[in-house]
């Protein structure tokens, strides 16, 4: 069977799994609709303790993670899921806006290549 690339890297994205946490619900539609139309498959919680149910009971590649969250500071969430799952990359945010596609497309070159991003920040750092 032959895929052409676009619909290749679209299969391997398809099993990528992400964890989408925002407390307002128009800014959720719009943080879904992005990461679905990228390729991804989305879980939402809009609570740290939905999330951090959400977390232990799926299996998940990346969360997306608002800092402002109405039960609990997205800082202490993303330590507790750190705490829980250590090797799953937490991007914390602080709401959604027109720096939005820039943190869509850093969550997406991470998933899709974490150690070549590791590198190039590292390059970044001087280090």
């Amino acid at each position: 069977m032959h895929v052409p690339i676009e619909g290749a890297q679209q299969l391997l994205m398809s099993h990528i799994k992400v964890l989408c946490v925002e407390n307002r619900p128009e800014h959720m539609g719009a943080l879904k609709y992005m990461l679905e139309t990228a390729g991804y498959e989305v879980t939402s919680a809009t609570t740290g303790d939905q999330a951090l149910r959400l977390l232990t009971t799926l299996d998940v590649d990346g969360v997306l993670l608002e800092y402002d969250l109405p039960d609990a500071a997205g800082s202490a969430v993303r330590a507790e899921m750190k705490r829980i799952k250590p090797d799953v990359p937490v991007l914390l945010f602080a709401g959604a806006g027109s720096q939005t596609p820039f943190l869509l497309r850093f969550l997406d070159g991470y998933l899709q290549s974490p150690a070549r991003l590791e590198s190039d920040l590292r390059d970044l750092d001087g280090q």
